[in-house]
């Protein structure tokens, strides 16, 4: 005689073959897009790039572009030259990163000055890091060098021509000019000021800020070289932000300003080094 079911087995294995149904997973349907791009009559091509954006908007991407030129890509270009570059400093000590005009000419008193700073550094073993170009660049990697000192370069990558000075000897190239700045004041324990234009006043001002807002430890000197050049900057701080109460008195102290390579020496050696 065959054995009667089990009513709640033969609800259990109909139970079964609903989950079985059920776990199937369904054909995923992704969010409906509209292209920007006019259809393509005729001898189109098959295979087609896109990108797309968190909208649902896609564009056909431009196949004579780099795709990690796209908007979409540019933020891990960023975070590579970042990563890049913390292990590129890793490896350094004891740094100072000089700043000041790529025109200075090498006849000129401030590019001898560096030249002279960038060898009194080498000597005492700390690295001189600059932005690799022409200039002060040079100079003080070029005193550096001369010394047997580190001389390292931070430079940028432009398209039609080279930045890269004869006196470095480690070197790392960006292509972003923010986070290259980012590298010049990362690890140094001093930054040196020469005279410069527009690129020295924002690297120079940029540094005072993360100095007066503690991002920077207030030990770390921004150290002017150069009297004749930056008293006059000085004295327009003092009469135009401090006496209309944009800084603080104290603020006006982080300028030191000296007029010899030996006298900015004298204040790198007080300093001391720094972590990333």
């Amino acid at each position: 005689m065959p054995k009667k079911k089990n009513a709640k087995t033969s609800r259990n294995s109909k139970s079964d073959a609903v989950d079985k149904k059920t776990a199937i997973r369904p054909f995923y349907k992704g969010t409906s897009y509209k292209s920007k791009s006019p259809a393509r009559l005729g001898n189109e091509k098959r295979f087609v790039h896109w990108v797309c954006s968190p909208d649902g908007d896609c564009e056909q991407l431009n196949e004579a572009k780099d795709f990690t030129e796209h908007m979409h890509w540019k933020i891990f270009r960023i975070m590579a030259e970042f990563i890049e570059g913390f292990e590129f400093l890793s490896k350094m000590h004891k740094e100072v990163t000089f700043f000041g005009s790529a025109r200075t000419n090498p006849n000129a008193k401030a590019y001898k000055q560096a030249v002279q700073l960038g060898k009194l550094c080498a000597q005492a073993g700390y690295t001189v890091i600059t932005g690799g170009g022409p200039g002060i660049m040079e100079a003080g990697n070029k005193g550096a060098f001369e010394a047997g000192g580190e001389s390292v370069g931070l430079d940028i990558e432009l398209p039609m021509e080279q930045r890269r000075n004869d006196f470095v000897t480690r070197a790392i190239g960006f292509h972003y000019f923010f986070t290259r700045k980012v590298m010049l004041s990362a690890s140094a324990q001093a930054y040196v000021f020469f005279p410069g234009g527009f690129g020295t006043m924002d690297e120079a001002l940029e540094m005072l800020t993360l100095v007066q807002t503690g991002k920077i430890p207030k030990a770390v000197p921004c150290i002017f070289v150069g009297k004749a050049h930056w008293q006059p900057f000085k004295k327009w701080v003092n009469d135009n932000l401090y006496k209309s109460g944009y800084i603080n008195k104290e603020d006006l102290d982080l300028m030191q300003i000296v007029d010899t390579p030996e006298q900015a020496f004298k204040v790198i050696q007080k300093t001391s080094e720094r972590d990333l």
